[in-house]
């Protein structure tokens, strides 16, 4: 693979003396000799590492504004540098706004070519992490059977065809973040960045700074959420916690498709399609006064619900089985066999959903590991013993200071519970599996008070 450098300086000797170096060294170089040429330069091919003079022919800076403009393209790209008139307050500006090195002149071409090495160094480790970011993207899918998640594919289907705005709300852990992953990938956005910003992990005192960036008295930029997700989606992971505040700027946003940066004279273009989430009722906050009607409605075109996992237990066995698969596949690991009919993992209520699920077969598999015998159900009941015994319809370790009669009675109910939801609501199943005629396991839930299994 050819590595490409752009050498951008106004001075000949010097421009041809670093190019001579790098070509030594069997890199692939292109020159610009001003402003105009290294902008025509770049908006041709992004060179994967750049070396800039400070100043060229426009002003003091205009090589800072390069760099702004590389960044902006490709943040990945390193870019050097250099400067004959450098101080400490150059290099620092520089650094903030995302040179890889300062380079001050006269320079060694030993030093030269350690730094030039290092940001190829850089440039590949980041590159590894976007494949192995992409792999984690991709990887995941909609697993389920359930009518719910049925319904929630075909939704997705639909949505990834059109630029409208969604509203996922369901309980955390149940998969909004994938289901918006899963419409972006589908879309035709799906080459342009996905960004994902939670509301209740901002900084109560930058939300506007994170979402619609800044400029600063120096003139460098902070580029916020709207503007890095140019052209893309953009998931506002609950947002309900958002200040009233700054949800008016979105709501003047979603409606004039334009934006100002915090201490911004000019309006700033947005494309990006906007993808919301929430854990919370939003028209309950909305009916408490904690979230504008108006944006409410703006935001909620397609509405998506994610029902917990304890109302889909339809869906388990195949969850059980996908996710030992994909974290055999991520962690180099041999798939673990679970007992996807053992009940209590329809007994369970699941309060981290499938998040909690996903995470208790990476434990599971994890621990079996090199284990040529191991009880994989005794590892289940031990991962979820301490949630387990705080709810005492899951827990029969309080069964003992209930009378005979009582204790017989729970036992029946939370065990015909679970094989109902085990065979999804078939009674004739059910009946079956326990060994029961089925009448008389109607006249059994009958008894016992057992209407319905969700």
């Amino acid at each position: 693979m050819t590595k490409e450098i752009l050498v951008i300086d106004d001075n000949l000797d010097i421009r041809l003396l670093i190019s001579g170096i790098l070509k030594d060294q069997e890199f692939s170089v292109r020159q610009a000799a001003n402003f105009d040429q290294a902008l025509a330069e770049i908006n041709k091919k992004v060179p994967d590492v750049a070396v800039i003079d400070v100043k060229l022919d426009k002003g003091d800076n205009d090589g800072i504004e390069l760099l702004t403009h590389i960044k902006k393209i490709d943040d990945d790209v390193p870019v050097i540098m250099i400067s004959g008139h450098a101080n400490v307050q150059m290099a620092v500006d520089s650094l903030k706004l995302g040179a890889f090195e300062f380079l001050q002149k006269p320079f060694s071409t030993e030093r030269l070519l350690n730094f030039v090495n290092r940001a190829f160094e850089n440039l590949n480790l980041r590159k590894e992490k976007r494949v192995l970011e992409s792999k984690l993207f991709h990887s995941y899918e909609v697993v389920g059977q359930s009518a719910a998640i049925e319904k929630i594919r075909d939704l997705i289907t639909k949505l990834s065809n059109t630029e409208s705005r969604v509203f996922i709300s369901g309980p955390a852990g149940s998969g909004k973040e994938l289901i918006a992953r899963q419409i972006h990938k589908k879309s035709l956005r799906s080459k342009k960045p996905f960004m994902v910003v939670n509301g209740a992990l901002l900084d109560p005192e930058k939300y506007e700074l994170e979402l619609f960036g800044s400029e600063n008295f120096d003139g460098t930029i902070n580029y916020g959420f709207f503007e890095k997700a140019k052209d893309g989606t953009l998931l506002i992971d609950e947002i309900s916690e958002i200040p009233l505040l700054t949800q008016a700027k979105i709501l003047r946003l979603l409606i004039d498709q334009k934006f100002r940066r915090v201490n911004g004279s000019n309006e700033i273009n947005v494309n990006v399609r906007i993808i919301s989430t929430s854990s919370k009722i939003i028209r309950e906050e909305v009916d408490k006064g904690n979230f504008r009607e108006d944006l409410y409605h703006r935001l909620n075109v397609v509405p998506v619900f994610l029902p917990a996992l304890k109302d889909r237990t339809e869906d388990i066995p195949l969850l059980l089985n996908y996710f030992t698969k994909k974290i055999s596949e991520l962690n180099g690991i041999s798939e673990t066999k679970l007992d996807t009919g053992f009940d209590l993992f329809y007994r369970y209520d699941w309060p981290g959903n499938v998040r909690e699920l996903r995470n208790l077969v990476e434990r599971v598999s994890i621990l079996s590991i090199n284990e040529k015998k191991i009880d994989v159900n005794s590892l289940v009941r031990d991962a979820l013993s301490q949630k387990n015994n705080e709810n005492s319809s899951n827990s029969y370790e309080n069964v003992f200071s209930y009378p005979l009669n009582e204790a017989r009675e729970k036992f029946e109910k939370d065990y015909l519970t679970s094989q109902i939801k085990k065979h999804k609501g078939n009674i004739s199943k059910t009946a079956e599996f326990i060994g029961m005629e089925r009448s008389a396991l109607h006249r059994k839930l009958k008894t016992l008070g057992i209407k319905g299994i969700n």
